[in-house]
């Protein structure tokens, strides 16, 4: 079937789909590079799960990061290693193997997934700059007002309003009717690159997309902002450059995932909607590939580096493990 030219290979493609069965193509237009593009995203991925794993179990293990920050820190690991694993196996296999057939059952349950981690990872962020907040502009009150039962109860409101916004939007594509093309140019499902694929009106789907994006995710990056906004202030008015800098230490890991987190995600957004033909498609789709692989890649390097107590705590367990095979 590889022999036949391109054109005559998609028409075979399109017209022997079984019922409720979808395409995914990888990355349109660099199909021929597929093979070379799968190496980086395959060691990412690793890293990912490594860096990812070792992170979370050491913050579980050692009873000295039972605190606030770091409990945080393993709900956003957490969500790191679903993401990735959500996406990037299939992605994986759409690159080496051409194996893209997924069925709408699946390719739906892709789509709630990778959102609902998205909508939950956000939420994540903003209880994690409110307890830096607390931590810097209420130091005294930080143990009385984060609790663990208050941390649980922050990590499950997250959860269940990510769940409530993704719900309606696995409705909207259960009720739409799909064409017979259903080839999606993509590596992975997300919502608009099924609900394109449909032969009604997707207006509804449009505006919720729309309307969710910036009245969820808008309104946490504005809370993140308020948050560091107070820190800042409270930071400039410490009396010495040694405890400036301490309180912006304490900080710099979240702000930096942070940066990375929403900076590729409103890109991708915005341009995917509103930047027409202006940007090639295959810059969106890789764009869109690499912020399911990145982002979870770098977390644990950014917070195993910038961070003492996780940093030492490391490299105590390993010298622990090395002593122990000795």
């Amino acid at each position: 079937m590889d022999l036949l030219p391109a054109p005559l290979l998609l028409i075979f493609r399109l017209t022997s789909f079984r019922p409720g069965t979808f395409l995914l193509v990888g990355i349109p237009g660099l199909e021929k590079f597929h093979l070379w593009i799968s190496l980086p995203f395959f060691s990412m991925y690793i890293f990912a799960l490594l860096g990812n794993l070792v992170l979370l179990f050491t913050i579980v293990r050692e009873q000295s990061l039972h605190k606030p920050m770091y409990l945080f820190l393993s709900a956003l690991t957490l969500a790191d290693l679903l993401l990735s694993t959500t996406t990037v196996p299939r992605m994986l296999a759409i690159f080496w193997f051409r194996v893209g057939d997924i069925s709408l059952g699946a390719c739906i349950a892709q789509v709630f997934l990778v959102h609902f981690i998205f909508f939950a990872e956000s939420g994540i962020l903003v209880a994690m700059a409110f307890d830096r907040y607390v931590a810097i502009c209420n130091p005294l009150r930080y143990v009385t007002l984060l609790t663990h039962s208050v941390i649980w109860r922050l990590e499950l409101a997250a959860v269940v309003r990510s769940f409530c916004l993704i719900l309606p939007i696995f409705q909207l594509l259960l009720r739409l009717s799909y064409c017979r093309n259903r080839v999606i140019p993509h590596s992975y499902c997300e919502h608009m690159g099924v609900a394109r694929l449909a032969c009604t009106s997707i207006k509804v789907n449009v505006v919720y997309g729309l309307t969710v994006i910036l009245l969820s995710v808008g309104v946490d990056v504005v809370l993140i902002a308020v948050s560091y906004g107070l820190i800042l202030r409270a930071v400039f008015q410490l009396p010495s450059a040694g405890a400036r800098r301490k309180a912006m230490s304490t900080c710099s890991s979240h702000l930096c995932i942070i940066l990375l987190f929403y900076t590729p995600a409103f890109f991708s957004f915005f341009t995917h909607r509103f930047g027409g033909h202006s940007i090639p498609r295959h810059v969106h789709i890789l764009l869109a590939c690499l912020y399911v692989v990145v982002p979870p890649m770098l977390n644990p390097i950014i917070y195993g580096v910038n961070n003492k107590q996780i940093r030492e705590t490391v490299i105590s367990m390993l010298s622990w493990m090395g002593g122990q095979r000795n």
